[in-house]
C-alpha cells in the first residue's frame, strides 16, 4: 500500500470518480505543487498526502475505519522508526454527519483524542448549510477534542458563504473554498464549489 485506502472497497483503489471528486479539489487547495509553472498552487507547495477515500459514507463504522487507517499508519511508523507505516501529522475530512449529535457518537468523537495522542491534528469541515451547528448539531465539528479544528467555508473576501455552517462554540476558523481555482479530475482545473 503506497497510495492510501478506500473504505468503500476495503482496498487501495483511491481513484476518484465524478460522483466523489470533492477530495481532488480539496487536495489541490491543500497541497498543489507550487512554483512549477503548471496549473494551480496549494497552501503547502511541498506536501505528501495519503488519500483515504470513503465515498462520503457517514456511518460511524466507515468513519472509524478511515481514521483508524491514519492512526495505525502513524503508530506503525513510530514503532518501526520509520521503516513501515506513514508519518501522518494531519487529517482532513470533508465528510461527516449533518445535524449529528455528539452524544450519539462518543467513539467517533473520542478517536480525535487518540489521534492527538499519537501526534495527529485533525481538520473537519462543517455542514454545507447556513445553520448554527451549536444549536442544530454537526459531526465532527461539534466533537469536543483539542485535536480537532472545525472549519467553515469562506469566500475571497473572507466572508462566510451563505451555504456553510457556523457556530461560536463549535467552529474554529474559516478556510477559503468558495470560487477557489483548484485541481479537478483527469489533470484538469476548476472552481471549487
Amino acid at each position: 500500500d503506497i497510495h492510501g485506502f478506500n473504505t468503500v472497497g476495503d482496498d487501495g483503489n483511491i481513484e476518484a470518480t465524478a460522483e466523489d471528486d470533492h477530495g481532488t479539489s480539496v487536495a489541490g487547495i491543500i497541497g498543489a505543487k507550487g512554483n512549477n509553472s503548471i496549473g494551480v498552487t496549494g497552501n503547502n507547495w511541498d506536501v505528501k498526502m495519503m488519500i483515504i477515500r470513503n465515498g462520503f459514507l457517514n456511518t460511524e463504522s466507515e468513519i472509524l475505519q478511515a481514521y483508524s487507517y491514519a492512526l495505525e499508519s502513524r503508530q506503525r511508523y513510530d514503532l518501526t522508526n520509520g521503516q513501515e507505516g506513514a508519518y501522518v501529522v494531519v487529517t482532513n475530512a470533508s465528510w461527516g454527519r449533518d445535524f449529528g449529535d455528539t452524544d450519539d457518537s462518543p467513539i467517533w468523537c473520542g478517536l480525535y483524542d487518540q489521534l492527538g495522542a499519537a501526534g495527529i491534528l485533525n481538520i473537519g469541515a462543517t455542514i454545507n448549510s447556513n445553520v448554527d451547528v451549536d444549536v442544530e448539531g454537526d459531526l465532527p465539528t461539534q466533537c469536543p477534542s483539542n485535536f480537532l479544528i472545525a472549519v467553515t467555508n469562506i469566500n475571497s473576501r473572507d466572508i462566510k458563504v451563505r451555504g456553510a455552517g457556523y457556530g461560536n462554540k463549535s467552529i474554529d476558523l474559516g478556510a477559503h473554498g468558495d470560487d477557489t481555482f483548484t485541481t479537478a479530475l483527469e489533470n484538469n482545473y476548476r472552481y471549487f464549489c
